[in-house]
């Protein structure tokens, strides 16, 4: 191969008896918009036998012209070329087809939006530009790659660029590198679904094929076909497209559908000869003394095929063994790019007739086009579950209804009913997620788990990372009170392991646009905002989206009362006020239990409830902010007669009857950077109940509460203006409806099929971010990568107790990591006793 040349495009044009066409061709790519010096025209005379080589030589260094000697056939001339061309990216053009002004150009700026994309395939249309040669690809489930509404008037509303299976070889590009990665065109086909397999191989190794309409190009159509003969295409289409099935085609899809493919050859071999397969039957009346009988060569085109396929079996099956042992994408990944599998193709009464048996009897068109997805969580999953547990529960429920979903999680898992797979696995045994990643298309992830489980760190499955919890920001309230380097090391870990997650993932999730500017404004930071993804989607839309904490689409029924007479001290007719959700050293119970006493003088049936103070992962202890609420409500005589703490935490599918047992869900908090960027998933619980809201200024919630009044916004430690607005939404009439009302509106904004949109419709064409090379070899900025010593310590040893000492950090603070360390040193000590 020769020295690539950075930025040019070598045209590769396969000339058999057509110099006419192809010297037209040549003068239609010389007057494109794209400049001279990065234009490279390689022409492979194949072998005409006419005057085809003197006419081309005649062009002199206009060209670069190359003799092959024989009819190589298209594969073996575009190969020839593409050996004897110097450019970055490679383009082949059928000899009888014309280029638009800007066909180079747009394809060019295409390879731009995406380190991924490794193709692209131009709009074709016929040489008048009215009806389609092609702008889609789709592939039969027998083989047969065609062109959807090949012949059909053009039509605007089909110039949408997707990703497709292949390109036409008419006109289409693919990078030189991944050209000779492949291997190029397989020259057992000469000519005819070679476009289909290589399309397919390179989807395969991970690189997308991108449809570019606005690289366009007009052809003449099978000029080249004419001169062999219909038979011989007959006999070509149908060799090739069982050549495609058995190369690319997972063990599993080809014993689904390859007997079914070899049996409908056999039935339209038939067809097309117009033949009574039943004339050889005993019961037929008549003798059987000639030997031979007329056979339609259309016939023997189905029946040659088939025989060519045995005879090359020892060269298919070392070609499928090299396919199969390269790819890094399943079938069930690629399903969606075939388009739609059930095509007949040949309108012959027998034959269709023939076609439906096949299909309902074997059963071949019963492969889903669902993908596998797996939801990894760090909480606990069962009947108590955190704010994580929760949205990784529906994450995987709003999935579930189009593909296969894993909801996994690295602490425990609770016999529950679910509509999806539950399973758990260890953080001491990294080893336990390889199955899962193993089984994935794609991968969700919270927290921590790339830094815990090696195998993720090294997917090569699309990664979601769910970012809707900025934790190193939480840090910032939740390390106060150690000293100042421990303080500064719990953010620098976490900011570590935030960092990580953003030059790893895809695809990001957070719960807000304010989060959105703020991942943004990091992502950046870190190179990933940069000329890729902004040239695949200048809005980032593909890199992060919004998808906030939702709500259930079922509004909550009561079953029992958990509160109102359910609590000591709490009677049926009281106010109720309900705390949802833990109590965290970033909020303020202090000014609210202290305000509810100032509340309570005036109206002694005010109550206000704590949902809940131990949380359910075992491993997050209890805060400080706990006790010193306890200590504050005792000491002002409130614990036990207008304040009270569950001392549990309410079972998630139990939470209903304690929300609708409230008049009223607060939640009031300290205003710095936290609050800011955070995201109360406990106001969602209000909105689901349909409570009136009080809650502080300063964040996203409070920002709605007060614009779409909800209820009131106050300032942060004001418990002058806490009282008022409690004792208006409580004791108010007007205020109460206005408030419940405007909630009800709201919240369907909040359901989880709303607020999950984003992340269903990324699962329905997911794809690597426009940034990252599939291989692995290159990092954001297209350049080759190669990884510092230091990065290729294995996670064992002091980093793995490193990585295990963030995720306890993160999960529960430094007692927990306290706790687990003396475990540690207590199992260490039994071990060795």
């Amino acid at each position: 191969m020769k020295k690539r040349r950075t930025g040019v495009v070598s045209v590769v044009l396969v000339n058999f008896r057509g110099a006419d066409d192809t010297i037209e061709c040549i003068r239609g790519l010389q007057q494109l918009n794209w400049p001279s010096e990065l234009l490279e025209i390689v022409v492979v005379e194949n072998g005409s036998g006419d005057d085809s080589l003197e006419k081309l030589t005649a062009l002199g260094d206009e060209i670069t012209l190359i003799d092959s000697g024989a009819n190589l056939g298209f594969t073996g001339g575009c190969n020839l070329g593409v050996a004897n061309s110097t450019g970055e990216f490679v383009a082949f053009l059928n000899n009888d087809a014309k280029p638009h002004a800007d066909w180079i150009a747009e394809a060019i700026g295409t390879f731009s939006t995406g380190l991924d994309i490794g193709a692209v395939a131009s709009k074709v249309l016929d040489w008048d530009g009215v009806n389609v040669d092609y702008l889609d690809a789709a592939v039969t489930w027998y083989g047969m790659g065609y062109k959807p509404h090949a012949g059909e008037p053009d039509r605007g509303s089909w110039d949408v660029e997707k990703d497709v299976l292949f390109g036409t070889g008419a006109a289409m590009f693919i990078r030189a590198e991944i050209f000779e990665e492949l291997g190029g065109f397989d020259d057992n086909y000469f000519m005819f679904y070679d476009d289909v397999d290589l399309g397919w191989r390179l989807n395969l190794l991970g690189h997308r094929f991108r449809f570019q309409p606005k690289s366009l190009a007009y052809h003449k159509h099978h000029a080249s076909m004419n001169k062999f003969g219909n038979f011989r295409e007959e006999y070509l289409l149908e060799r090739n497209a069982l050549y495609t099935l058995y190369k690319n085609l997972d063990d599993e899809s080809l014993s689904d559908v390859f007997s079914g493919a070899l049996l409908l050859a056999v039935r339209r071999a038939v067809a097309r000869g117009k033949l009574d397969s039943t004339g050889l039957d005993l019961r037929k009346p008549g003798g059987d003394d000639e030997p031979t009988m007329p056979v339609s060569k259309s016939t023997m085109a189905g029946v040659f095929a088939i025989d060519q396929l045995v005879e090359l079996l020892p060269e298919m099956s070392e070609a499928r063994e090299k396919v199969q042992s390269t790819r890094v994408r399943s079938d069930r990944e690629l399903r969606r790019l075939f388009g739609n599998v059930d095509e007949p193709a040949y309108p012959i009464e027998s034959y269709l007739e023939g076609y439906e048996k096949i299909v309902r009897n074997l059963d071949v068109l019963s492969s889903s086009a669902r993908r596998r997805i797996l939801v990894i969580t760090g909480d606990p999953v069962g009947g108590r579950m955190a704010g994580p547990a929760i949205r990784a529960w529906h994450i995987a429920k709003e999935l579930a209804g189009e593909h296969d979903v894993r909801l996994v999680s690295m602490n425990r898992v609770e016999a529950v009913d679910a509509p999806f797979e539950l399973a758990a696995v260890s953080h001491h045994r990294p080893s336990s997620m390889v199955e899962h990643e193993q089984w994935a298309d794609v991968i969700i992830v919270q927290g921590n788990a790339l830094m815990l489980f090696p195998v993720l760190e090294k997917t090569k499955k699309i990664l979601v990372v769910d970012v809707y919890d900025p934790m190193h920001l939480e840090q910032l309230e939740q390390g106060r009170g150690q000293t100042i380097k421990l303080w500064n090391k719990q953010i620098a870990d976490a900011t570590l392991s935030l960092n990580h997650q953003l030059e790893a993932g895809d695809f990001f999730l957070c719960a807000s646009d304010r989060q959105r500017h703020f991942w943004l404004g990091q992502l950046a930071g870190l190179g990933r905002v940069n000329a890729y993804t902004y040239s695949r989607d200048s809005e980032l839309d593909s890199l992060i989206a919004v998808a906030p904490f939702g709500i259930s689409s079922d509004d909550p029924v009561q079953t029992r009362h958990a509160i109102r007479g359910a609590v000591p001290g709490i009677g049926a007719d009281d106010k109720v006020i309900v705390w949802g959700g833990g109590i965290y050293n970033w909020f303020d119970p202090q000014t609210l239990i202290r305000a509810v006493g100032e509340l309570a003088v005036k109206h002694p049936d005010v109550k206000l409830f704590f949902m809940g103070v131990k949380h359910p992962n075992p491993d997050v202890p209890e805060m400080e902010v706990v006790g010193e609420a306890k200590r504050l409500a005792e000491e002002l005589g409130l614990l036990g007669t207008h304040v009270f703490f569950n001392e549990n935490w309410v079972p998630f599918e139990e939470r209903q009857n304690y929300l609708l047992d409230a008049d009223l869900g607060v939640s009031t908090h300290f205003q710095h950077v936290e609050t800011t960027f955070s995201f109360r998933t406990r106001i969602l619980d209000y909105l689901w109940a349909g409570l009136p809201i009080v809650t502080t200024e300063g964040d996203s919630f409070g920002d709605l509460v007060a614009e779409r009044s909800l209820g009131a916004a106050v300032p942060e430690r004001d418990q002058r203006a806490l009282v008022t607005a409690m004792e208006r939404l409580l004791y108010t009439e007007k205020a109460t409806a206005t408030a419940r009302k405007n909630v009800a509106v709201v919240r369907e904004d909040f359901r989880w099929s709303n607020t999950l949109a984003p992340l269903v419709a990324f699962c329905q064409n997911p794809a690597h971010a426009a940034d990252k090379a599939v291989s692995g070899k290159k990092g954001s900025d297209g350049t080759s990568k190669k990884k510092k010593k230091s990065d290729r310590v294995p996670s064992t040893g002091v980093r793995r107790d490193f990585e295990r000492a963030m995720y306890y950090l993160r999960e529960g603070g430094p007692g927990a990591v306290v706790t687990r360390y003396r475990a540690r040193q207590t199992r260490r000590r039994d071990a060795a006793e």
